[in-house]
């Protein structure tokens, strides 16, 4: 295809951007329900929501005959969060159950994804927006804390949570972010089906607690607290798996090595979709492209502007070999049987100041037991 449209072009990097670079698991599903843009003093100016079809309300679409992103050179930080979000619960405040960072240095020819666990005891910084105090706490309730409207009880606000996890995981890394994502439990399916479904290498034999082998939701035990039922079960071995499988897999902690396990398999996920749309060329196929909005529909939200689109083409030239999973262990904090949370072992903290300093390639390669396997 010789050029493409002023509209198409927008669309077509801000898809890449979602799902090469910020679709993630979610507790239980991963689907793009809001970018968000750090609107601090070095940011420029805050974020304008569009939705995925472009609705009105967006930044002004870059020229097609001046190249978005050329001046983007990196490092870029993008905070990813997958969020538990039960929208049948009126006021449920979202707990993030999966935070994770995509780090791209200097030259963007390489990206490292990383974990933190759910359960990270960190220092929540106060928030006056949501009436929030401040403490040492786990890291999920950043979110839910920073997600209550004054006035609102039952309209938390992912958003605003969104900025309060943001400046915990900022304060607790050393980074500061680019960029970042909100992602829901509505829509991973449709997502991973208009691709085609994913490959995936199952690490370890798996076995659902919320699903049947027939996709169905098991159903509920009459005395409360689990489910009954037959389960599905995700045999070790070279797998392709549809969206329902997909978000089930990923959302798995109660196996062999438990949130540790599911935040490697959610990594390996990721990068198993991210080798999809690279060797696919999705990109580059416009109604490719628009087949996967349409699938998603007004599910895939986004905010910021036209930087976004900028970001998407800077990443749309990344190897998929140079896209590396870390893991970082940690574990349990407490007295006793009284479990407070989790924390990083040295050589996980080390890594994020090996990070920072720009040293993450050598730093793995003298760990070379971080680099999840794929």
């Amino acid at each position: 295809m010789a050029h493409e449209t002023g509209a198409r072009r927008p669309r077509r990097a801000l898809l890449l951007a979602a799902l090469a670079a910020v679709v993630l698991i979610a507790g239980g599903a991963l689907v793009v329900n809001r970018l968000v843009s750090d609107d601090g003093p070095q940011r420029g100016p805050g974020p304008v929501a569009t939705t995925a079809t472009g609705t009105p309300g967006t930044a002004p679409e870059p020229s097609p005959t001046a190249p978005p992103g050329a001046g983007i050179t990196g490092p870029l930080n993008l905070l990813l969060v997958g969020v538990d979000t039960r929208v049948s619960v009126p006021g449920w405040e979202p707990h993030s159950d999966a935070v994770l960072v995509l780090h791209v240095p200097a030259g963007l020819d390489r990206a490292y994804l990383f974990s933190l666990p759910r359960d990270l005891l960190v220092d929540i910084p106060a928030f006056p927006k949501a009436g929030y105090r401040g403490a040492k706490t786990k890291l999920t309730h950043a979110m839910s804390y920073g997600s209550r409207v004054p006035g609102k009880p039952k309209e938390p606000s992912a958003a605003q949570g969104y900025e309060l996890l943001r400046s915990t995981v900022s304060g607790y890394t050393g980074l500061r972010f680019d960029a970042g994502a909100v992602i829901t439990f509505n829509g991973f399916d449709k997502l991973v089906d208009a691709l085609g479904g994913v490959d995936i290498y199952v690490d370890e034999r798996v076995v659902s607690l919320h699903r049947r082998p027939d996709g169905k939701h098991r159903d509920p035990a009459p005395s409360g607290g689990g489910y009954v039922g037959p389960q599905m079960v995700y045999e070790k071995g070279q797998r392709h798996l549809n969206g329902w499988q997909a978000l089930d897999y990923a959302r798995q902690r109660y196996i062999t090595g438990g949130d540790y396990a599911r935040q490697r398999h959610q990594q390996q996920l990721l990068r198993a979709l991210t080798a999809k749309i690279l060797d696919e060329n999705l990109a580059r196929q416009p109604d490719r492209v628009q087949q996967v909005l349409d699938a998603l529909g007004d599910t895939l939200i986004y905010a910021g502007g036209p930087r976004i689109v900028d970001l998407a083409y800077a990443l749309g030239g990344l190897s998929i070999d140079r896209f590396t999973p870390v893991a970082l262990p940690g574990s349990g904090v407490g007295k006793g049987r009284a479990y407070r949370g989790e924390e990083l072992k040295p050589v996980g903290r080390q890594f994020l100041t090996a990070l920072k300093a720009g040293d993450a390639e050598k730093f793995l390669a003298a760990h070379p037991e971080l680099r999840v396997k794929n």
